[in-house]
């Protein structure tokens, strides 16, 4: 019994200090592992440190020594952070200046209003309007494609920017401008007076008994203006219904979900797949008011983003088929950051695939956007022709199929 105690201590105690030494071990291993991370922290603290100094000392050898008037402080900045994302080659990875960001908040927000006209700026710089929206403000003031803005509140607009000039249309809601065009056929220029507004949505009955809907952009208030229009547009009966998400540039996710879930039952609207690795799917639920009636989209080159997610997935899903021209390729997902001073950035985390597992996102040679089911020929040099071919085509559409 004795021999057997001895013995039992003497392997407890060596039990004891092989735990002992093991423990000494990891501990090793432990502060090893946290110095070497440490140390690479510090590499990297390092390197970012210096890279921020070198950009300091370009400040400073700049504010020193430039002969002439130096821009502002914060000019410099807000340059110094547009250089930086430009570096990522992505062009919805932006800085919005606090002013450009204050605009666009109240935009979403349905705050800010315009006339309902398209623009684009011809080679010898001359701003044209090449879309009158229906039903807005432009259309009633006696405006039409083919206008051509010199001036706006009495302010010749030959030496603007695009983007002052749009600007200075946008405005409070309520609020009027007066645009004076140059119109073809006409000797003298002609100034249209037009109340600033935010018809984000609109509908009306066509002949045959067709209903006609479209809207401007995925704002927080488009879903209940649109079921609204739908519950309007549903209670006359219509033979079909044509969504015309042509020249809509996108918007809210949440809100395209929704919109796209009034058209469709129980099923994937989108898939999204971040820089994290995380894959979201977006789904439609079953019981809304419009998921029954026939239905064909409008898209053109202008439709992006928060469009393309609805018109794919309207697509995919079998609920609808795709009139007009390839949509413009806006896929990616935006993460909105609001800085101290009110600016905005906004960093791509993501991109959209439609329910078939189709990228949206245009990217190197890969062409992107949305292949309409019906390609409808426009004039490449952004001409408008006669009348509205995508339209027409939707109509001749409806009528050979419902």
């Amino acid at each position: 019994m004795f021999w057997s105690e001895l013995e039992e201590q003497r392997s407890a105690q060596q039990r004891l200090l092989r735990g002992t030494q093991m423990m000494i071990v990891l501990a090793a291993l432990l502060v090893t592992a946290f110095s070497a991370f440490m140390a690479g922290y510090a590499v990297a603290l390092s390197s970012t440190e210096r890279h921020l100094s070198l950009a300091e000392e370009v400040w400073q050898l700049t504010d020193r020594y430039f002969y002439y008037e130096k821009p502002a402080e914060k000019d410099r900045l807000y340059g110094a952070i547009s250089g930086l994302l430009a570096t990522f080659q992505d062009p919805h990875t932006l800085f919005l200046p606090p002013p450009s960001a204050e605009r666009e908040r109240a935009v979403m927000s349905g705050q800010q209003g315009g006339v309902g006209i398209i623009l684009t700026q011809t080679e010898d710089k001359r701003f044209v309007v090449i879309e009158v929206r229906r039903g807005w403000a432009y259309e009633r003031a006696g405006g039409r494609v083919g206008d051509q803005i010199i001036a706006v509140d009495g302010q010749p607009v030959a030496d603007w920017t695009f983007n002052q000039l749009i600007e200075r249309v946008r405005g409070a809601l309520g609020t009027q401008v007066a645009l004076t065009v140059q119109r073809e056929g006409e000797p003298e220029p002609i100034t249209l007076r037009v109340t600033r507004q935010q018809i984000n949505v609109y509908s009306e009955m066509l002949d045959e008994q067709i209903a006609y809907l479209t809207f401007t952009q995925f704002t927080s208030t488009a879903p209940n203006e649109i079921k609204a229009q739908l519950e309007s547009l549903l209670a006359q009966q219509p033979r079909a219904l044509i969504l015309d998400l042509r020249d809509n540039g996108g918007g809210f996710l949440d809100e395209a979900i929704q919109i796209a879930d009034f058209f469709l039952d129980s099923g994937l609207v989108a898939t999204e797949k971040t820089s994290s690795g995380e894959i979201r799917r977006l789904t439609s639920k079953s019981g809304d008011l419009a998921e029954s009636v026939p239905l064909v989209v409008l898209v053109n080159r202008n439709s992006a983003s928060a469009s393309e997610i609805v018109a794919g997935a309207l697509r995919d899903r079998g609920r609808a088929v795709l009139i007009g021209q390839r949509t413009f390729g806006k896929g990616s997902v935006q993460r909105l950051f609001t800085l101290s001073d009110g600016s905005q950035l906004r960093v791509t985390q993501g991109a959209w695939y439609t329910p078939k597992e189709t990228p949206i996102e245009r990217r190197g040679d890969q062409q992107g956007g949305l292949q309409p089911d019906v390609l409808v020929e426009l004039p490449s040099d952004g001409r408008r022709p006669q009348g509205d071919p995508i339209l027409e085509a939707a109509l001749e559409y409806i009528r050979a199929h419902f």
